[in-house]
């Protein structure tokens, strides 16, 4: 019984290679948040090692992603990164949208949820385990961003709107 319980488990993980999920390579910049907003070399540079990967339409699989079933795992985490946050698409959401965007992202980097533990666990992208230092370039540049905004737009524009029920009938 044994035998033929390791045997079948063989057989699907080896049927499991032939599935593959799309890969998120497109790096299409045509909307990207580069095209909008400065972005210094030092961040830009922190972006692309511990957030694009996950945020953006360019992700750099490691080695282990031509495995499944850790090949749908990892597509499913980056999927759920461009979810909250894509730096690609960045310009095509509304104002209020990106200047709550840049209040997540020092929220989140503030908080050290980000990166998440488990993209820099066991040393695995040790690039993307920021500094202080580099933490701080990333908060600062995205508070400047909402500086930007609020001397570019009405301040109205910039707060999300808190959708209402429509009244019972």
């Amino acid at each position: 019984m044994k035998k033929k319980t390791l045997l079948g488990l063989g057989i699907v993980l080896i049927l499991m290679q032939f599935i593959r999920p799309e890969k998120n390579e497109s790096n299409d910049k045509t909307h990207d948040i580069s095209t909008k907003y400065t972005i210094p070399a030092n961040v830009n540079h922190l972006l692309e090692v511990a957030c694009n990967d996950c945020h953006s339409n360019k992700t750099t699989y490691p080695w282990y992603s031509e495995i499944q079933p850790e090949a749908s795992w990892l597509n499913a985490h980056v999927n759920g990164g461009k979810y909250h946050l894509n730096f690609s698409t960045f310009t095509l959401l509304p104002i209020a949208i990106q200047n709550h965007k840049f209040e997540e992202i020092i929220e989140m980097i503030e908080d050290k949820e980000m990166p998440l533990p488990s993209y820099t666990y066991l040393g695995m992208h040790k690039e993307a385990n920021l500094s202080d230092e580099e933490r701080k370039a990333i908060i600062d540049w995205a508070k400047a961003q909402m500086d930007t905004l609020k001397a570019s737009y009405p301040a109205d524009s910039l707060v999300l709107k808190r959708r209402t029920p429509s009244p019972a009938n």
